[in-house]
């Protein structure tokens, strides 16, 4: 009778595979501002479309509209994304406050960073209903004609924009302030938050260059 050998194989051990999957917050914003993007595509086509339709009346209506008064608001509207940048990278060092003295911006912190966010974003509104009642005063309304129908729509839908990012800001200074400890969820807070941000400036930048300079 023969006799069978059975060989013990060593166990295979498998190397360790470390998976970085993606923060569900973040692809969630991502895709929420892929479909805000569609509704603005649509903005800009219903814009293009009357342009295209009634171009006497561009020529007419776009004598009054302020361009000096729009490029600084633009301006301030822009350079708010970069405070707001600054503050994500004290947030994703965990550096909620500042760490010297008020006048020391390379030692601000998220906060600091984000309050001034805040008023620049507040200025771009208030800049905004001072140039729709200079315009109003003008007769240009909503209603007045199908340039101003499109105007008040589009730079509206978007003023109403900024304000839903002015609210986002005041919840993650109201979450930083009350954090026992500032962690990773208040880094992701003001890193979404971040994405609406600059997503609402790059649309802008798009609308002051079709409605103040493609006239």
């Amino acid at each position: 009778m023969a006799s069978v050998s059975t060989a013990t194989a060593a166990p295979h051990t498998a190397p360790h595979v470390s998976v970085n999957r993606p923060n569900p917050v973040s692809v969630g914003t991502i895709v929420w501002l892929a479909s805000e993007l569609m509704f603005f595509a649509g903005l800009f086509a219903m814009y293009f479309t009357v342009r295209a339709a009634v171009p006497e009346e561009w020529a007419e209506q776009t004598q009054k509209l302020n361009l000096t008064f729009a490029a600084i608001n633009t301006t301030v509207l822009v350079l708010s994304s970069v405070t707001c940048q600054m503050g994500v990278w004290a947030a994703e060092r965990f550096q909620p406050v500042r760490t010297g003295s008020l006048i020391q911006v390379n030692r601000w912190g998220m906060n600091e960073w984000m309050t001034l966010t805040y008023l620049m974003g507040a200025f771009f509104v208030g800049g905004q209903i001072f140039e729709y009642a200079e315009l109003v005063s003008e007769g240009l309304t909503i209603s007045s004609s199908p340039y101003g129908s499109v105007f008040y729509l589009t730079t509206g839908f978007h003023g109403l924009h900024v304000l839903g990012g002015l609210i986002a800001f005041l919840f993650l200074l109201g979450r930083s302030f009350s954090a026992k400890r500032f962690g990773h969820h208040e880094a992701t807070t003001a890193i979404v938050t971040s994405y609406y941000w600059h997503f609402v400036d790059v649309v802008w930048i798009a609308l002051f260059a079709v409605i103040y300079l493609l006239r």
